[in-house]
This record gives structure tokens, C-alpha cells and sequence, in this order.
């Protein structure tokens, strides 16, 4: 596909072989107090559909296999004037409504988000609380609107997935040819780290480089992906 407009940040799958672009970034009009358009429905041949805003600063997005799509924020963003994004987590449909936020659920509010995957009908979403607050895995059902968060085994991670009680996450090391791999397990809310590592890897490893989806974890190193299964 070419000639797509704008400077995309996120490239996510939506059913029935759409694709939705985002820009990591929206703008306020004060004259009319509306945000511009920062995401963008294709159809399978990339032809541009619905257009809308799904807030400001936007380092982490993931769409589910209903064609929900999820967002964490990043501090620009929470601090800022756009409402959902100051909640740090939101979920939308194609059509820029925020269908879910997390409200008072959370042991702490969202300062960064850091990664997210998908597990089935579950979503998770990762972020960052800063300070001795450290980093927290809050995973979401819409379909029972049932949210937990549990303390993440690793800090800051750029890229996860997760499968049945068993997940895989991995910390880039900035403009270098390595990453770190973790492997951990839940038992109810407790995870333990089965496996550390470092590896080598084909490329470099850049930011929003891994996408996690039905327990498996792309991860983009320069021009390959690699799977990891979790």
C-alpha cells in the first residue's frame, strides 16, 4: 500500500482485514475546544474509513480480536487536558468512543505506559507509577468488566506477552543488537521469574518494538521480527 498520510506511530489489526493507523500525538483546538483526528480505519485495499481521536501521547496500542482498541499514556498525556488520556489507560471502538477507563481500580495512578498483548478475550495493559511504586500488569475482561493488576516481575518493559498463567517479557537496550528476556509465572497473584536472560538479536531493538497478541510476542529487530512464544 502507499501514499498513507500522516506520520503513523502504532499500525494495529482490526477484523474483517482492516488495519487502523495512530499518530502517537493529537492537537487541541482552543478556538473550538475539539481534538484533531490522530487515528485511522483502512480497509484492506487502503482505503481511509472513520476518523477520530483517541487522546494524546500515545507510546502503547493494542487491539483485540473484537476489534476493541487499548490504549496506555504517556506523561505528556496524563498530565495534559485530554480526559481519557488522564486516566493513563482507556479502551475505544472504531467509532472514537472510550468504552472503558480504568477509575478507581488501580493500587496506583499511570505516570507511563509501557507494553501491551492480548490473551484471548483478556487484555493486558502495562504501566509505569513511577518512584517505589514501580511498575504494575493490569489485565482487563470486557466481556465480565473484571480488572486486576498484580506488581510487574520486570521494570519498565517494553515488550509482553502472555498465555494461560505463563508470561514472557523483554527490556530493549537502547540502539543495541541485545535485549533482555524474562520468562515468569502467576500463581494467583504472585509472579515468580522462571527464566533471565540476554539476547543477541538481529538489529537493533527501537521503542514500540514488540506487540504481543494470544500469547505470542513479535518482536521487531531492525528489519526482522522475531517470535517468542510465551
Amino acid at each position: 500500500m502507499e501514499n498513507i498520510g500522516g506520520r503513523p506511530s502504532h499500525l494495529a489489526l482490526l477484523p474483517d482485514s482492516r488495519f487502523l493507523l495512530v499518530s502517537g500525538r493529537a492537537s487541541l483546538d482552543r478556538t473550538n475546544g475539539l481534538w484533531a483526528t490522530n487515528a485511522v480505519v483502512y480497509s484492506a485495499s487502503g482505503t481511509p474509513g472513520g476518523e477520530f481521536c483517541i487522546g494524546d501521547d500515545i507510546p502503547v496500542l493494542v487491539t483485540d480480536r473484537h476489534g476493541r482498541v487499548w490504549t496506555a499514556y504517556g506523561d505528556e498525556a496524563i498530565c495534559g487536558e485530554h480526559r481519557e488520556s488522564g486516566a493513563g489507560l482507556a479502551g475505544w471502538d472504531t467509532d472514537g468512543r472510550a468504552i472503558w477507563l480504568p477509575q478507581d481500580r488501580l493500587p496506583s495512578h499511570p505516570l507511563e505506559g509501557c507494553t501491551a498483548a492480548t490473551d484471548g478475550d483478556q487484555v493486558w495493559l502495562v504501566w509505569y507509577a513511577g518512584g517505589r511504586h514501580g511498575t504494575f500488569l493490569t489485565r482487563t475482561t470486557p466481556s465480565t468488566g473484571e480488572v486486576t493488576t498484580h506488581p510487574s516481575p520486570v521494570r519498565d518493559p517494553d515488550g509482553f506477552a502472555f498465555r494461560g498463567n505463563r508470561a514472557v517479557l523483554t527490556r530493549r537496550h537502547h540502539n543495541q543488537r541485545t535485549v533482555e528476556l524474562t520468562r515468569a509465572e502467576l500463581d494467583g497473584t504472585t509472579w515468580t521469574v522462571t527464566d533471565h536472560r540476554v539476547l543477541d538479536v538481529p538489529g537493533r531493538v527501537v521503542v514500540r518494538c514488540g506487540q504481543g497478541r494470544d500469547g505470542t510476542l513479535w518482536l521487531r529487530t531492525g528489519d526482522t521480527w522475531l517470535r517468542i512464544e510465551a
